[in-house]
């Protein structure tokens, strides 16, 4: 690492959370709008003892260029974020406290976006969404009770864009490195008849990405009407998108990484020439569209509710070329060319996923001067079929068209209903209580899961208190119990388990006109956690397995200051713990206990900076590092699957010119990502085998690792013309 790196990482520290902003110098917190009753219910405010940060449009605007939401989250505290084809653009990735997306519980307006199968988070299915979101709140460890699959990690709650009361139109255009470009247009009819509004968005973003061949071409779409008058908000959603992406989830080995880190060994095949080839349509090619139906009712002073319809409808696949494949793979029935048996051949096939995802959530919420008391709950249900055609083969055999070698189906089911309240009981003193019940059936049938018929019920509880020492500080205390059903993929390593956490937060926050800062230390402890084991499944989605006993403990520290009237400072730390306890590996034949081994994916520390300099109201400059500590891609403590320690500074530059005609203003933006040229690597992955060939009679534990090269110096600039 560059020493000027060390310095900016370690002084110059980067971050975008504002340390839970405020818009005002006490802990009272921001008014909640009419927008934002949607996700009222699962938001928390600086009067609840959860860790949150928050992030609003136009904290996000200057940087909002095209990258994917992870990205543009990527210096909140204890967030770490990565990209498969290097830049940003395409399918990306977060990880908050260790805990990867499988565990980051993401809901749109209140309604659960979690994959209910494999509880990932797919933003490649919604690109540009940035675009069209008000603001979003990051919970740390359990946090609240909320809607679809449970958070484990951290809870990421989005809110589509508030309703405007103006009429506008906008277009924004971006360009960069590796041929990105991004478009977009928006509007808004603004309230017609003081009550009504319809706006939308379309957006298109092409990109060869970083890693070659990793080109992206995505296209979404986003419309809303809205309904408003003094007690009721109604809002009707559909938003979507459709993305081709090449496949780059293959990584690199160590000696590659060194010679060509650029090298996408996807789609490699060998022709009759013997000439090194690459298919040209090895890609994913997948749509997604929601619909949502919103109402909140304000009954009178006190009560108010919340209802929501929503459907999802996904479908698609990926392609690839398989050469040398076994006819036993597609079914076919072996045949004899020129008097030889031939049982394998050259194939392209695709493996299809088509699912809907649908149902309810609601809440009642009741407040006056002392309680705020809320009971909600939810209903969602998806269906998916997987199934796999070959679309061509070399040698077919006794085959037909559009056969499929795989045909499954998967059914989930997934209630909860929750009750929680915030009661204060006396200008010092206020108690936080939330429970919730949830269950959760599942149903497979896969050649990978094997028959899944199963049914979990969960009790999860949550306790706090806080106590406000004047009104600039306060201090919190909760404990919080999580409970989690296994994905599709936990059930490729056999008979998961459920996993468990009991999450100890204990906070102190400080408020005022200049200096913003939380602070907060954590003990999350598992049992039957669902590690990351390092290693991938055949289509690059990460394996877990549990792990018995292990834990998380950690510091957070963020905090924004205002050095003046021109200069604001916002640095981040988390420090951090995290370990297997007695963890057991089979090595050589031989099974040891490795004792306390680091939990994969789990860097020790993170931290986050953000310098802003903004000499007039029309303009401003940001200094953005993040640095992440050294990382184990495995749970055996083993050399070979660690990832450096990297660190990345960023540029980003906005400048707003305004009229006084049809057009409003202009705003140019820029952003040079990595300014110091960083060769970093920010996700692998890890995995061992047993050899007993090179040496008969005895098993030898074999390792091997494979490693995402991020970009290093790239740049976007942007224009965004308000009419």
């Amino acid at each position: 690492m560059k020493p000027i790196v060390t310095i900016l990482a370690l002084v110059g520290l980067t971050m975008a959370s504002q340390a839970q902003e405020q818009q005002t110098d006490t802990l009272v917190g921001k008014k909640v709008f009419l927008d934002e009753v949607f996700v009222s219910a699962i938001r928390v405010t600086n009067q609840t003892p959860i860790t949150f940060s928050n992030l609003t449009k136009e904290q996000i605007k200057p940087r909002n260029l095209g990258q994917d939401i992870p990205i543009l989250m990527n210096f909140l505290p204890s967030v770490v974020t990565t990209s498969d084809a290097g830049a940003g653009v395409g399918y990306t990735g977060i990880r908050v406290r260790g805990s990867d997306a499988t565990r980051v519980n993401v809901t749109i307006n209140g309604i659960p976006y979690n994959d209910a199968e494999s509880q990932g988070t797919f933003w490649v299915n919604m690109p540009d969404f940035a675009s069209s979101t008000e603001s979003l709140q990051l919970q740390r460890g359990v946090g609240t009770s909320t809607n679809g699959a449970g958070a484990f990690g951290a809870s990421l709650n989005l809110l589509t864009d508030g309703v405007s009361e103006e009429a506008y139109g906008q277009i924004s255009s971006s360009i960069g490195s590796f041929n990105t470009l991004r478009n977009n247009l928006k509007f808004s009819t603004g309230l017609l008849g003081d009550h009504v509004e319809i706006a939308g968005r379309l957006s298109r973003i092409t990109s060869d990405g970083y890693i070659d061949r990793a080109s992206s071409e995505l296209e979404s779409y986003f419309l809303q009407g809205s309904y408003k008058d003094d007690n009721t908000l109604i809002k009707a959603l559909l938003f979507g998108g459709h993305e081709i992406t090449y496949q780059s989830w293959f990584g690199i080995d160590a000696a590659t990484l060194e010679s060509d880190r650029t090298f996408n060994p996807a789609g490699i095949y060998t022709d009759e020439n013997g000439n090194t080839q690459f298919y040209d349509k090895e890609e994913d090619n997948y749509k997604q569209d929601h619909a949502q139906l919103l109402w909140n009712e304000k009954l009178n002073e006190n009560w108010s509710t919340n209802i929501a319809l929503h459907y999802t409808r996904g479908r698609g696949y990926f392609e690839q070329f398989k050469e040398d494949d076994d006819f036993s793979t597609y079914g076919f029935t072996p045949i004899t060319v020129d008097g030889e048996e031939v049982n394998t051949t050259d194939v392209i096939r695709r493996r299809w996923l088509d699912n809907n995802f649908y149902g309810t959530v609601f809440s009642a919420n009741y407040i006056n001067d002392k309680v705020n008391f809320i009971v909600g709950g939810g209903y969602n249900k998806y269906e998916g079929d997987h199934f796999g055609e070959v679309i061509w083969a070399r040698f077919a055999g006794n085959s037909n068209i559009r056969d499929r070698y795989y045909d499954d189906s998967s059914t989930k089911t997934d209630f909860n209903i929750y009750t929680k309240a915030n009661y204060k009981l006396d200008e010092k003193w206020s108690l936080f209580g939330d429970l919730q019940y949830r269950t959760v059936g599942y149903e497979a049938n896969g050649d990978d899961t094997g028959l899944v018929d199963d049914t979990f019920n969960f009790f999860n509880p949550k306790a706090g208190v806080t106590y406000d020492l004047n009104q600039n500080n306060n201090l919190y205390l909760s404990f919080a119990v999580a409970n989690r059903e296994p994905n599709r993929n936990d059930y490729e390593n056999g008979n998961p388990e459920p996993e468990k956490l009991n999450d100890l937060e204990l906070g102190w926050r400080y408020v005022s006109s200049d200096v913003q800062v939380s602070t907060n230390l954590y003990y999350m402890n598992y049992k039957n956690q669902l590690v990351l084991t390092g290693q991938l499944n055949e289509v690059g989605a990460p394996l877990r397995e549990n792990v018995g006993d292990s834990y998380r403990l950690g510091l957070e520290i963020d905090a924004n200051l205002n050095l003046g009237e021109q200069l604001q400072w916002s640095p981040n730390i988390a420090l951090s713990t995290n370990k297997n306890r007695d963890f057991k590996f089979e090595r050589d034949g031989v099974l040891q206990n490795l004792g306390d081994t680091n939990i994969a994916f789990s860097p020790n520390i993170v931290l986050g900076n953000r310098l802003t300099y903004s000499p007039a109201e029309s303009f401003q400059v940001s200094a953005l590092t993040k640095y992440v500590g050294k990382q184990y891609m495995g749970n055996i403590d083993s050399e070979g699957s660690t990832l450096d320690a990297y660190s990345q500074t960023d540029l980003n530059i906005q400048y707003v010119i305004e009229f006084n005609s049809i057009v409003k203003s202009i705003t140019l933006s820029g952003l040079v990502n990595n300014v110091f040229n960083q060769l970093n690597v920010t996700n692998g992955y890890f995995f061992t085998f047993d050899d007993d060939f090179s040496n008969p009679g005895t098993i030898t534990t074999v390792e091997g690792a494979g490693y995402y090269p991020q970009a290093g110096t790239n740049f976007l600039l942007g224009a965004t013309i308000s009419f």
